[in-house]
């Protein structure tokens, strides 16, 4: 399958659950973050807003944000992504129609995010990781300044065998699904 092949596929086995196995599978799913020696570790915890079509978010942010940890979620700006903490009353749609923080967000700097919990299309068990397209991740999770761990998250069946890798992809250190946890060698 060609890479818009592959988009247009998970994006139609995802959209092709019910909401209650949205919400099962992705309750499981964060909680297999939650059990992560990488998450326990972690003060900042960089999290997403979901679309329509990824694993649910909301109950996970509102559950960790009451876990003493510091939650923030990205904005987008022209070709630019940066995180900034999460309070629900600054979010509003943002670019793509995604929740995003609005003005008067705080900004957290990359160096201080210690875990980032990364969407995506697809995954593979060796931790290659295929986005929307457009590169956000990868050009925020390959700054000089971020050094957090990465930990990707999708639906079982969005982790394939193998993905098409370029230069600029930005590899997970973990990839985790509803099913279970795949560490790259």
């Amino acid at each position: 399958m060609t890479k818009s092949e592959l988009r247009r596929e998970m994006k139609r086995r995802n959209l092709s659950l019910t909401a209650e196995e949205r919400a099962e599978r992705s309750r499981s799913l964060f909680s297999r973050v939650e059990q992560l020696p990488e998450f326990a570790a972690a003060g900042t915890v960089a999290f997403f807003c979901a679309l329509n079509d990824e694993p649910e978010t909301l109950p996970a942010l509102v559950r960790w944000s009451g876990l003493g940890k510091r939650i923030v979620v990205p904005r987008v700006e022209g070709e630019r992504m940066e995180f900034f903490e999460y309070t629900p009353e600054t979010l509003c749609a943002g670019a793509f129609g995604i929740s995003e923080p609005g003005a008067g967000a705080v900004l957290c700097p990359p160096a201080e995010i210690d875990l980032v919990v990364v969407p995506g299309t697809a995954f593979s068990p060796q931790g290659a990781r295929m986005g929307r397209g457009r590169g956000y991740y990868d050009r925020y999770l390959s700054r000089s300044d971020f050094r957090g761990a990465k930990i990707g998250v999708c639906y079982a069946h969005q982790l394939v065998g193998k993905l098409p890798v370029e230069p600029h992809d930005v590899a997970m250190d973990r990839v985790v699904t509803e099913c279970g946890t795949c560490v790259p060698a």
